[in-house]
């Protein structure tokens, strides 16, 4: 089978690559930058994906389409809009054109309790546009990636985890590796939409010892109240989009339990783990 990637230079996507190929799929990666993607796919394309007259022709022969494209963090001016809704809606046309037999897409669990995030209002609005279309369709909702998780350790190596609330929302992050699994077998089974995670269910209190665990340091977690996070959140529309765009999405998935159902074997505790010893082995100011 024929498969392209898009995203692929993220988190996820390097994982997709990985995973689509070790099933024995021929493997294209659509990219941005062909000097970051090295190694990751048997064929590599540069397009920008916001500009649809460069995608003309290269989904030619092309039997899926994962999309992993989105926006984390703002940096070259455009928007969720432009790039979760729109980039991914031209891959849609050119999907459709092309005569490509499924489109996969990477949205975001509990996407209707966040309703009014741009982030999330651009991927649902993607998402909308995607099961209205001809085009068979799988949509895949994670909880959240091991390496948001990363955010944790990094406080807690600075000696302190600040969580808002009392630290009892649950979630269940899923490393990259096992998402592209779970995304690989939905593909092949033809499923609609799957909700998935990784395999251990902890709260935010429990992911903050877990951190601290890893370092080998005793808990030092400070509590803010909730009415906190609600007022920033209140504020950050007013703020430049690249500053509030990820803090509203984030802000808003830490008020709410995060669970889907478990898969995987890959743990936090480890990944804290492995994180914790590379940092240990960086040579003086590397990790500054």
């Amino acid at each position: 089978m024929n498969v392209l990637i898009v995203g692929a230079t993220g988190y996820l996507g390097r994982f997709l690559c990985a995973e689509y190929t070790r099933r024995g799929n021929h493997v294209t990666a659509l990219v941005r930058d062909s000097g970051r993607a090295g190694g990751l796919a048997d064929v590599l394309i540069e397009a920008e994906v916001t500009r649809p007259e460069t995608l003309i022709g290269v989904m030619d022969s092309v039997d899926l389409v994962v999309s992993a494209l989105g926006i984390t963090r703002q940096t070259d001016g455009l928007g969720y809009r432009e790039v979760d809704f729109q980039a991914n809606l031209n891959l849609l046309r050119e999907a459709e054109a092309a005569g490509v037999k499924r489109f996969a897409y990477v949205h975001v669990l509990n996407a209707d309790a966040m309703a009014g995030v741009p982030l999330v209002d651009a991927k649902t609005a993607f998402v909308n546009a995607l099961q209205a279309s001809n085009m068979p369709a799988t949509v895949i909702a994670p909880t959240g990636y091991f390496s948001d998780m990363g955010e944790i350790l990094v406080m807690a190596q600075r000696g302190r985890v600040w969580l808002f609330g009392q630290g009892t929302q649950r979630l269940n992050p899923i490393h990259g590796a096992d998402l592209a699994v779970a995304i690989a077998d939905a593909t092949e089974e033809g499923r609609g939409w799957i909700e998935v995670g990784g395999p251990d269910v902890m709260t935010q209190d429990e992911i903050a010892s877990a951190a601290f665990a890893a370092l080998g340091t005793a808990p030092r977690i400070t509590h803010l109240p909730d009415a906190l996070r609600r007022a920033v959140l209140a504020v950050l529309p007013f703020l430049p989009r690249r500053m509030s765009g990820p803090a509203r999405f984030f802000l808003t998935a830490l008020g709410m339990d995060m669970v889907a159902p478990r898969f995987g074997t890959r743990r936090l505790t480890d990944h804290f783990a492995t994180l914790a010893a590379e940092t240990v082995h960086q040579p003086d100011g590397a990790g500054s």
